[in-house]
This record gives structure tokens, C-alpha cells and sequence, in this order.
């Protein structure tokens, strides 16, 4: 893994007020980093920090080994970053604000230009003025001119707003593809949870200022225990509970069923087992989705944790 943003006890005090609280975290090339935090946690302000928008109080920020404090036009250059919807030129083609954002940059590079609108899957529309795009297409433009002088991170707060179910689900596409074909890091501050899941290859919640919860979601799916629930012949419940227990001793016994938690290696010779000598009706997964996991950590549901 090659760290491209790197976070150190980053902090922030405005008007003796610590908004951000010792934040430190990592984003990799080729993957998707969710950022997420309730309104007011200290999200945009972490962002605006990442690209000098507002000085570090305390703490290093490093993008692609380039101090933000002590080199700030060098690690700026490795940065791309939309805030919600993009500006552009309505007026002009999406080739014509993409060779002017190019030459923002100092080059126009047209073979880039092609690539990046490719990638984005926007070719067959490059010489329609961008006032005919609808909102997921501007989306997808605004990600390529961002792009244009290949950077090494993008930075994207809420790049889903306002967009229709098909609209999200391309952006999504496309950030996933950009971040293995380009290896490029890509960090999405986003409110929409199941997008996020589907999305990310690790998250971290930020809450009241400070870091609350960081997780990988291939690795917690490969490696953690899942709770089941398993439904069998009622005639065979007393039979079927004590043979869970040897599994898993916290077996739960409900109304109409059992649940137990297993690592997935076992599950398969488990159900073999059960089904055995049990008339076995129903497996099905149990799992909180991140929703939950980020409704229970910022304690939005009354309780603390």
C-alpha cells in the first residue's frame, strides 16, 4: 500500500473552540476512503485543511510525501477536488471546458482530454454544450476536469447530491474504476450510508471533532464473525439449540428461530452438520449495515455506546 494522504494528530481551534481533535488516518493509492461524521463533526473543516483552505493548529498533513505545511505547493499540485456540484461553463462544449481547465493547468493535452472523458463515459456527448447534461453527467465532467493534471488524490464532499438512483450508480462506477486504473486515491465525504457501503473500501467516522470508528469493509466481511439466523422443524428445537451451543455457546433461542454467531469458515460445515440430523427451513445473514454501525457510533439512537 502506498500512502498518498496522510493525517498526523491533526487539529484545529477556532476562537478557543477545538472543532478537529487529533484526527489522524492514512488513504491509499487505487482505493476509496469514506469520510463520514453527523453535520458539525469537523468533516469540511478536515477537508478544507487538506487543501489549504485553513491552517493546521496543531499536527502534519502530508499528500503524496508533501508536507502541507512546509511544502504547500507541492503537495497542492497532487490534489483534484469537487465540493458538491462542479462549476463549469454551461455555454461551452465538455471538450471546450475541459481544454480550459487544461490550460489552467499550463497544458492542453488532448490525448489526456479523450482519455478522461472516455473513462468517465462521456464520449459520445464531448461536443455538447454542457447546458443539455443533466446533473449525473455534470457530475462525471466535473471528476474528469479534476483529473486533468493527474493528480494522486481527489477529494469529493457529497458528489451524489441531487442525483437520481441512476446518477449515483455511475458515479459510483466511475470512482471505483478511476481509483484502480489511475491509482489514484480517492476520499468521498458523503451522508448517504448505502451508497458509502457500496462504494468504500475503508471508512472512518469522525464525531464531535474527534476519530470514533475506522474500518476496512472487505476485511470485516472476510474475517469477522456474522451472526446467523437459522429457522428449523419446530419439533426439532431442543435438539437443534443444544447442538448450537457447542458452536456457539451464546446461542439465542427466539420465538421462531435461533441465532448464533460463526466466523464464515465455519458455516459451511455447521449447516452440513445441522442438516444431518435436523430438518433445517431457513439460513439467513444477520448483518448490521453501516447505517447502523454509524447510527449506534454517533449515538444517534439516544444511547451511548
Amino acid at each position: 500500500m502506498t500512502a498518498i494522504l496522510e493525517l498526523q494528530h491533526v487539529s484545529k481551534t477556532i476562537r478557543g473552540k477545538r472543532i478537529v481533535d487529533d484526527v489522524s488516518f492514512t488513504v491509499n493509492a487505487g482505493e476509496v476512503f469514506g469520510f463520514l461524521g453527523p453535520n458539525g463533526a469537523g468533516k469540511t473543516s478536515t477537508i478544507r485543511m487538506m487543501v489549504g483552505l485553513s491552517e493546521l493548529t496543531s499536527g502534519d498533513l502530508s499528500i503524496s510525501g508533501h508536507s502541507i505545511r512546509s511544502a504547500y505547493s507541492e503537495a497542492i499540485k497532487q490534489v483534484g477536488v469537487i465540493i458538491e456540484n462542479p462549476e463549469m461553463y454551461n455555454h461551452l462544449t465538455a471538450r471546450k471546458n475541459m481544454i480550459h481547465f487544461a490550460r489552467m493547468n499550463g497544458e492542453v493535452n488532448h490525448e489526456r482530454i479523450n482519455q478522461l472523458i472516455d473513462l468517465v463515459g462521456l464520449s459520445k456527448v464531448i461536443n455538447r454544450k454542457v447546458k443539455t447534461f443533466s446533473l449525473g453527467m455534470k457530475q462525471r465532467l466535473g471528476i474528469a476536469q479534476a483529473l486533468i493534471h493527474r493528480p494522486k488524490l481527489l477529494i469529493l464532499d457529497e458528489p451524489t447530491n441531487g442525483l437520481d438512483p441512476e446518477g449515483i450508480r455511475l458515479v459510483r462506477t466511475y470512482l471505483r474504476r478511476l481509483a484502480k486504473e489511475e491509482r489514484l486515491a480517492v476520499l468521498v465525504s458523503s451522508h448517504l450510508m448505502s451508497e458509502m457501503e457500496l462504494m468504500c473500501d475503508r471508512f472512518a467516522i469522525i464525531q464531535e471533532g474527534k476519530m470514533v470508528h475506522e474500518e476496512t469493509l472487505i476485511d470485516s466481511e472476510a474475517n469477522k464473525r456474522m451472526t446467523y439466523r437459522i429457522r428449523v422443524n419446530h419439533i426439532y428445537d431442543d435438539q437443534a439449540f443444544s447442538l448450537m451451543k457447542t458452536y456457539d455457546e451464546q446461542t439465542q433461542k427466539n420465538e421462531d428461530s435461533f441465532t448464533l454467531s460463526l466466523h464464515k469458515d465455519q458455516i459451511a460445515s455447521f449447516i452440513r452438520h445441522l442438516s444431518a440430523e435436523i430438518d433445517v427451513q431457513e439460513v439467513s445473514i444477520v448483518k448490521d449495515s453501516l447505517e447502523e454501525r454509524f447510527l449506534h457510533l454517533t449515538n444517534k439512537e439516544g444511547v451511548k455506546p
